[in-house]
Parts: C-alpha cells; structure tokens; sequence
C-alpha cells in the first residue's frame, strides 16, 4: 500500500520540476533559430512558429503535388463528360459522363479545400486556371498517367454516336486507370496519405475508380461488333459463339475429379466483407480457396491414346475413329500441376505443389520437412492403361512446373528430360542440396533447369544429371545474367526476373530449344541435350511473364506467349494492351531471334473471365503457318502466321463466363490438334473435342492435308514441349 505522503512527495518533485523547465526556458526565448542552407549556402534564422512547421509530418510534399496533379486529372475527366451531352443519344453513355461529371467535380472541391486549410493552393498556376483548353491538357499529360493528349481530345470532339461511345469509353477508362497508377506512385513514398482524411479519400478513390473501370468495361463489351463479346455464362450451359470450327463433343470431368457440392470450384465468401463498393476482381481474390484443386491441365497423345493432366492426377482415354474420347482410367495423384508426356510404356507427370505425397495419398503433407512431401517428376508405367503404376519419382528443388522430353530412348536407353520448377525452393532440411535465395552462394537452385535421366528399361534408377546455370552471365560468372526484373520504362510492362524457365520447347531434329524463361525468350542449341547452350536472348517491354513456346512445322518461327496477370486474371477487357499478354512472333534467321509481330485474341471479354494467351499447337496444313491456341475464358483462337508481319485470326469459339458475378479460374488450358481434330482441355469443365470446317481461309482439301498428316520422325505422339516436324502422304 502506497502511503499519502510519498504520493505528496512525487507530486512535490514533479512540480518542481516543470519549473524549472519553465526558467530554463525563460532564459533562451532570445535564442535565435536555424535553418541551415545547402553545404555552402548561408543559414537562416527562422521563428518558432515556422520551425514547428517544418516538424509536422501530417502531409508531405507528395501529397501537394499528388493533390495538384490529381485536380487537373479530374478536370480533363470532365471536359471528356462534357462533350457527349450532344455527341450521343445513348442513354447509357450520357449517364455514365453525367455521373463522371458530378463525381469528379465534387472530388475537386475536396481537394482544393483541402490545399487551401493548409495554405498549399495558391502556389500552382495549372491548378488555379480553369483548365478549358486542350493545349493546357497535352501540356500536362507526360506528367501524369492516362491523360488524353490534344489530338485524341480532339477526335473525341470530331466524333459521333457510337464512334464517340467507343472513343469515350476507351480514353475515360485509361483515364481512370492512370489515376489508380497515381495512387501507386502516391503509396510508395514514406509518409504519404498520413492524413487520416487524406488516406480515407485515396481509398475511396481507388475503389470508386476500379468499380467505375469494370463498369465502363462492360459497356464497352455490349459495344462491340464481335459476336462473343457479352455472351451470357454458365458452368455447363452458356452461350456459345463459333466460326470455321465445329464442336463435336462435351465430356465432363469424371467422378472422383470434381466436387460434387462445388463443381466449379467457387471460393467460400467471408460473411462479414461489404463487397458493394469492390471490384470483381477484388472480390474474386477475397474468396477462400477450395480445400483440393480438381483443375484440368495438359495433355499428351500416343496412336490413339489421350492422356488428359488435372491438379488431382490424371485422366487417360482411347480416341475412337471419330475423335471422341472414351475413358479408360482415373488416376488420383494430388500435387499439381500434372503436365504429362508419353514415351513408348511410360508417362511423365510434373509436380509442384508443397501438399503432393510420394504415395499420392490425399492427405497431403504439413509446411514442416517431411520425407513423404513429394515435389518433381513422377513416372508411371501404363502399359495397363486400366492400371498404372507409379515406378519412379525423381525429387526436385523446385518441384516441377512443366518438363520437355528432349531425346530417348536414345541409342543406350534412356530418356532425358528438361525440368522446369518454378515453386519456391525447398528446405535444406528436406533436401540438402537445395540452397534457397542465399546472397552469393552460387549452389542456388535458382537460375537453373535441371537435366533428368529415365533409363527406359528400369526407370527406378532416374536421377537428375545436372542442374545447369543456362541464364549465367559468361564474362562474369553471375548466375542471373538475364533480366534481373522490373518495368522498361514509362507505358512498359512489369517483367519477372529471370530466374526459372516456365516452358521449353525442343525442336531435336534441328537441335533447337525455346525457352520461354520469364523475363526473356531465350533460343537454345541442344546439340548436346546435357549443356543447352543460348544462341539468342530477347525481351519484350509489353510482356509480364514469358510463358511458352511453339515452332512453327519447319522451326522457323517461333511463337512466345505472355501470361500477364498469372492466368487467373482478366487481361482480355476491353481497354487492355493488344500487345499484353499476347503472342509475339519471330522468326529464326542464323541463329537470332528477329521480332515480326504481336498477336492477341480480338473479342473483348468481361471481369469475370480470366483471359490470356496460354498453350497451343501447330494445326500441319502444308506451306502455311496455322496455331491454335488456348485463351482460358477467352475461348480458342486459330491464327494464320504464315505472314509473319501480318497474322490474322481464322477461326475461333468461344462461351460464356462460368459464372456472371465471380472471376473463378476457368476456360481452355490446352488445344492442341491431333490426327484431325482439336482437343481442349477446360480447366473447370471438362474435355471439349473439335473440328475444322472448311472457310476461306481453309479449304476441303487443306483440312484433309492436316488432317492426314504424321511424324516425319519416330512414332505417331504429341508432347505438349516436344515438336517432331510433320509431313504428309502426298509429299513422300
């Protein structure tokens, strides 16, 4: 118990205390105050009342200027609002440019008011003026993301009816999307938006924006001329739009390969979220993912076999005269993502996830090292197709996201195999030889492939032979030699490091590979399959992430892929970069990698569909260069690049979003053309079979050709990274 009197007596000596704080200070009220100047320069004394201006760190100087920046942003956002009360009678564009008006206009009276209670206003002449002429926004628009310039002002001023409806829309959701990119900028500056009124109205800016973007997007949708732009959706029933192609057949998933409750893998919702004010997208990536992933992924063909990958095993088929699938067996090996080749009796299938098992149970495996966690090649003998059995299993760093088969049997067995891991590396507690990210330590795991042999006659014994450094710097040794990550620039995209290979194409009878390696697109001679050497390294300011790789029929050509935003994304809308996530072509010419062209599927698509360039195949038509290819929710695309400047779209199908209100992670995989007919693996579905019709830009006669053709070399299979030269009867 605490007696009074020594409460007293603290009291006593606090108080004491403050007075003599109080004559300390009295003695220096005439001591001047300092400001020093810039070394060289002369100080300055300033008074209290400006020194304890200078403490303040309630705002920075980013903010004025983010202020400053964002009130002639908004003001062009007006002119733009203005300009279609007699420019269009479409009620829907009328009302979206009043709404924009209104909003906009109230957003810069917050702002200015802003500036004002702290006296930050007056300083700036562009934010004072009333910002009517288009000469003042062109002189402005460097400085700050998605302005119009004057010459698309301009055309926007020239136009008409649905002409400036399309125009409007175009400008007005780059316009908004520069002032998310603004908030961006805004955010990485230390101490930015402190204000707590400050930070609340970046934040409903932001979601008001992004809510504004999805809903512009889909009116732009309803736009356009394109017959699969607003196709109305659902998991099994939808509507459909086709051209030059013919949907055959529909299987869906098997049992034991899709959750009866949940077929199409919808996230759970958290009850307590307010998503009235959040975009799809945010939305979609609240949800709690599904406890397994039954997701379809790649195929391999043998003669008349199929074998469909999913993330939970895979699915094998026998191909009847007419194309369609008859399941055979289901084999349930959890562990993701389940690409798959087939050599003579053995299929190869990739695993990455962390919760695989070395006995494919389905239990998975905790965070912590466990010898059961399984992470890379598996190898199943399927020489029962109604019975495989698991014979080997090669242990990986990085587990394995894709592998190409590159050679074998060769003369003395074996098989060797390109692995591609792309996870996380795993601990050396599991693995002793996996070193992580350690700075220096060039036993990394990073920055490398490793080489696998499978003796094909006693496949126990695989193993991995080396893990080569292919991105090395050759003057000086570093391992990350390549891309090392980040933008381009200004209006560039934001590339991956390059430290892992996602896809690598081999073309052996020309002893070439393509790597598509994440920050690069690399040409590779494989003459000796053991130390792939680069020929040729290009990069691509438009590309997030290099994702695959295909030759054209004589490796000529070849078509790199970007998966920008991961394949989970909607990357196909209507004011995404016909140049992002796409195909770049080029040709091969000595050795070098000469850039041709882009090419990206032209429908716009909604919110909720994930859309993006992803896996393809060569369709063999003699003397032309025709790809079909998977898009995800955007459905497939056929191109003709036989003009390697100039590709052109010939055929194409596509559906509905699984579901209307959700972004879910759907639609095609792969399409790849085998023995006459296009197959597609959808992720969510099942399995699609098609095939061509005759057009302008294919004849009868053509579609036979291909449909007739075969391996030039070896035995009738497809591997999805393994590219055999095809050739036709007519020709030998």
């Amino acid at each position: 118990m605490i007696k009074l009197h020594k409460i007293k007596y603290i009291g006593i000596v606090i108080i004491s205390l403050f007075a003599s704080f109080d004559v300390t200070s009295s003695y220096g009220e005439n001591a001047p105050i300092i400001l020093p100047g810039a070394p060289g320069e002369p100080s300055k004394k300033i008074d209290a009342e400006t020194a304890t201006k200078i403490a303040n760190s309630s705002y920075i100087k980013a903010d004025i200027d983010f202020l400053k920046g964002m009130i002639i942003h908004h003001k062009q956002a007006m002119l733009m609002s203005q300009m279609a009360g007699d420019r269009t009678n479409n009620k829907t564009i009328v009302d979206l440019a009043n709404r924009i008006d209104v909003s906009q206009e109230d957003e810069i009276s917050f702002m200015e008011s802003w500036l004002k209670e702290r006296d930050e206003f007056k300083s700036d002449a562009y934010v004072n003026s009333n910002m009517d002429h288009m000469d003042h926004m062109d002189h402005m628009d460097h400085k700050m993301a998605g302005m119009a310039t004057a010459s698309q002002l301009e055309s926007l001023k020239n136009s008409k009816s649905t002409d400036f409806d399309r125009l409007f829309l175009q400008l007005m959701i780059a316009h908004h999307d520069g002032a998310l990119e603004m908030v961006k900028e805004l955010r990485k500056f230390p101490g930015a938006a402190y204000d707590p009124i400050l930070n609340e109205f970046v934040a409903d800016l932001v979601n008001d924006q992004g809510v504004e973007i999805e809903r512009m997007n889909t009116i732009a949708v309803n736009l356009s001329d394109d017959p699969r732009s607003g196709l109305s959706g659902g998991l099994f029933i939808a509507e459909e739009a086709i051209l030059n192609m013919e949907l055959i057949t529909s299987l869906r998933k098997p049992t034991g390969f899709f959750d009866p409750e949940n077929p199409e893998e919808k996230g759970s919702e958290d009850t307590d979220e307010d998503n009235e004010n959040k975009t799809t997208a945010e939305i979609s990536r609240s949800l709690r993912s599904p406890m397994l992933s039954f997701a379809n992924t790649d195929m391999a063909f043998k003669d008349d076999i199929l074998v469909a990958g999913s993330y939970h095993g895979f699915n094998i088929y026998k191909l009847n005269n007419d194309g369609v699938p008859n399941l055979i067996s289901s084999v349930v090996c959890p562990g993701g993502q389940g690409d798959v080749s087939i050599v003579e009796n053995l299929l190869i299938m990739s695993v990455e996830e962390i919760r695989g098992r070395l006995d494919c149970g389905l239990e998975g495996v905790g965070r912590d090292a466990s010898p059961e966690r399984f992470r890379g090649i598996r190898i199943f003998d399927i020489t029962d197709l109604s019975n495989p059995v698991q014979v080997a299993a090669v242990q990986t760093c990085r587990g394995s996201h894709t592998h190409s088969v590159v050679a074998g049997p060769t003369t003395d067995g074996k098989i060797i195999i390109y692995n591609s891991g792309t996870g996380r590396v795993r601990d050396e507690e599991e693995m002793s030889e996996c070193i992580g990210n350690i700075a220096g330590d060039q036993r990394t795991a990073l920055f490398r492939i490793d080489v696998i042999e499978i003796p094909i006659n006693n496949p126990s014994k695989s193993k991995i032979v080396s893990s080569p450094a292919v991105f090395a710097d050759p003057k000086t040794g570093s391992l990350a030699g390549l891309w090392k990550g980040g933008d381009h620039g200004d209006d560039t995209q934001d590339t991956s490091r390059t430290d892992q290979c996602h896809d690598i194409t081999v073309f052996p009878s020309l002893n070439l590979a393509a790597g598509a390696c994440s920050g690069n697109g690399i040409l590779f001679d494989i003459a000796d399959p053991y130390n792939p050497k680069r020929l040729d390294v290009v990069t691509d300011i438009g590309f997030a992430y290099w994702h695959s790789a295909t030759f054209n029929n004589d490796g000529t050509k070849v078509i790199f892929t970007d998966e920008w935003g991961g394949g989970g994304r909607a990357r196909c809308r209507a004011w995404d970069p016909l140049d992002w996530g796409a195909d770049a072509i080029y040709d091969i010419v000595d050795n070098k990698l000469e850039f041709q062209s882009h090419y990206k599927m032209p429908a716009p698509q909604l919110e909720t569909e994930n859309c993006v360039a992803h896996n393809g195949s060569i369709i063999p038509v003699p003397n032309k260069d025709i790809f079909v290819q998977a898009w995800y929710q955007g459905g497939i695309s056929i191109m003709d690049f036989t003009d390697s400047k100039n590709p052109i779209e010939i055929g194409y199908f596509d559906r509905g979003p699984i579901l209307e209100d959700i972004l879910i992670t759907g639609g095609y995989w792969s399409t790849y053309f085998y023995n006459g007919y296009i197959y597609g693996t959808e992720i969510t579905r099942g399995l699609d079979v098609f095939k061509l019709v005759p057009s302008n830009f294919l004849s009868e006669k053509e579609i036979v050709a291909a449909s007739n053709a075969y391996p030039l070399i070896g035995p009738k299979v497809f591997n999805p990274q393994q590219q055999i030269p095809m050739t036709w009867p007519s020709l030998n």
